[in-house]
């Protein structure tokens, strides 16, 4: 049986990590606001790029194709994948993570180049021996469209010069904080939103729609890129807080019962020193 001393160590040390759980889940709660609002904030820009796209597309000459819009056979592709660079965050990345490998064995058809943003996903596809062309471990935690257009230009030049015939998206989507969830986006070929818009567009273009569309492609493919980053660090926030949550409700649990056993313990202990007490008592008047 654990001695006094033992137990008392124990729930020392068990304190101080619910202390260290609860800073990180009001640091990850903090960062998740930011997180939060940011991926707000930006998804109608991407649904105001999406119309002018699908717009566009419909008055593109079928000879004059961009490149980024032409689909070819899948004879090799390219994956995006965002992961988080620090674990403490749940399920997330092992999610993320397995979405990609499945993707791989069974979606894609064809060998997968990687270009990975996050040490857990990049470790994950090194130790499963896939090729990684390029890695970004050093992303901030508040991106700008500069910070993710090295990410975005990897992948349009090699679909432009044929590296590749297909370059897909794999992220964690933001949906609430208890939930995200692992999703896969074509990023290329860029494929216009389809179905009937809400109103009609009346958009006039400069110098032609053709010149435009030729712009505003490689810019589309950035912005997505962005979007999946702001929603994949919004995800990994929400997964840590909770994480860190769950971590903090279970070190006090573990307390409760440590200090229990650590009263039970000592009134052992002092029934056992009264018992011998006396007896010592006893033996001594009998003598």
């Amino acid at each position: 049986m654990a001695t006094l001393r033992d137990i008392r160590r124990r729930i020392k040390s068990v304190r101080n990590v619910s202390q260290i759980t609860k800073a990180m889940e009001t640091v990850s709660a903090s960062r998740l606001r930011r997180a939060q609002a940011q991926v707000v904030a930006s998804r109608p820009y991407v649904r105001s790029l999406e119309e002018v796209l699908a717009d566009l597309a419909g008055v593109t000459t079928e000879g004059d194709v961009p490149a980024l819009l032409v689909v070819r056979p899948v004879q090799r592709a390219a994956m995006v994948l965002i992961s988080p660079n620090r674990g403490l965050a749940g399920p997330l990345p092992g999610n993320v993570n397995r979405r990609a490998a499945h993707y791989i064995v069974d979606e894609a058809g064809a060998p997968v180049d990687i270009v990975a943003v996050g040490k857990k996903g990049r470790d994950f596809m090194i130790r499963r021996s896939q090729n990684v062309l390029a890695e970004f471990s050093a992303l901030p935690d508040r991106p700008t469209m500069a910070d993710v257009s090295p990410v975005a230009q990897i992948v349009i030049n090699g679909y432009a010069n044929g590296d590749f015939d297909r370059v897909v998206l794999v992220y964690t989507r933001f949906i609430t904080i208890v939930n995200q969830q692992p999703f896969v986006k074509q990023l290329l070929p860029v494929e216009p939103p389809a179905g009937e818009r809400a109103r009609p567009a009346d958009f006039i273009y400069e110098p032609s729609p053709q010149a435009v569309l030729n712009e505003l492609l490689p810019r589309y493919v950035e912005t997505l890129v962005y979007q999946a980053l702001l929603e994949s660090i919004a995800s990994e926030h929400a997964a840590r807080m909770v994480a860190m949550r769950n971590a903090t409700d279970n070190a006090h649990e573990v307390i409760e019962d440590l200090t229990l056993t650590y009263n039970k313990v000592r009134q052992a202990a002092i029934t056992k020193e009264v018992a011998e007490i006396a007896s010592g008592a006893l033996a001594m008047s009998q003598g």
